[in-house]
């Protein structure tokens, strides 16, 4: 009978194992630590350059046969907020993102993005919120919200004038954060 090398070898497998598991937990803490970093907006003053948004050219919510794009606000600074009536976080955000837009008296544009909503859930969801800025729609497929890479709404985007990303924010947006957003996009710190 050897027990002593059969158990030395379990516990080497254990050790493995271990290490193995410690490993993939580190990585997942540190990939998490960087998308969170990335993606949720800190209130930092210093605007990033996450890249160029995309163009969208969509649907006015309750205006059939008109269309809104993202070019047509070229050379001004925007947010643009994705959203859908049945999204339990965008209940609490939109009437949020409204106050914010009416406060502004149009010194900041906004765009809302209804993703994959029925219209007349959307129309009532949006005039229950109070909104007043312009809503495009996206239905299925999705155009727009696919090439913003959404992980899940809501996801508000804060552009400056050449319509570069400086900040974006997956999940609901508080109020600092789009008073700082605003600011960023206007070219304002602070």
């Amino acid at each position: 009978m050897t027990p002593v090398p059969g158990w030395r070898g379990r516990l080497r497998e254990l050790r493995s194992t271990r290490l193995v598991v410690a490993a993939s937990a580190a990585a997942a803490a540190a990939v998490a630590l960087i998308v969170v970093g990335a993606t949720v907006g800190s209130g930092a003053p210093a605007p990033q350059n996450l890249g160029p948004a995309k163009n969208f050219t969509l649907g006015v919510l309750g205006h059939p046969g008109r269309q809104l794009s993202l070019q047509s606000m070229a050379g001004r600074p925007v947010i643009v907020n994705f959203f859908a009536s049945w999204c339990e976080p965008c209940q609490k955000e939109t009437p949020l993102i409204a106050r914010f837009y009416r406060a502004r008296q149009g010194h900041v544009a906004i765009i809302g993005v209804d993703v994959n909503d029925s219209p007349a859930k959307a129309m009532a969801f949006v005039r229950k919120s109070g909104v007043t800025y312009p809503v495009a729609v996206d239905p299925m497929p999705m155009k727009a919200a696919i090439a913003y890479n959404l992980p899940g709404l809501p996801a508000t985007f804060f552009l400056n004038a050449r319509h570069l990303i400086v900040k974006r924010i997956y999940g609901p947006v508080t109020q600092a954060e789009l008073s700082s957003g605003a600011s960023l996009i206007a070219g304002r710190t602070g």
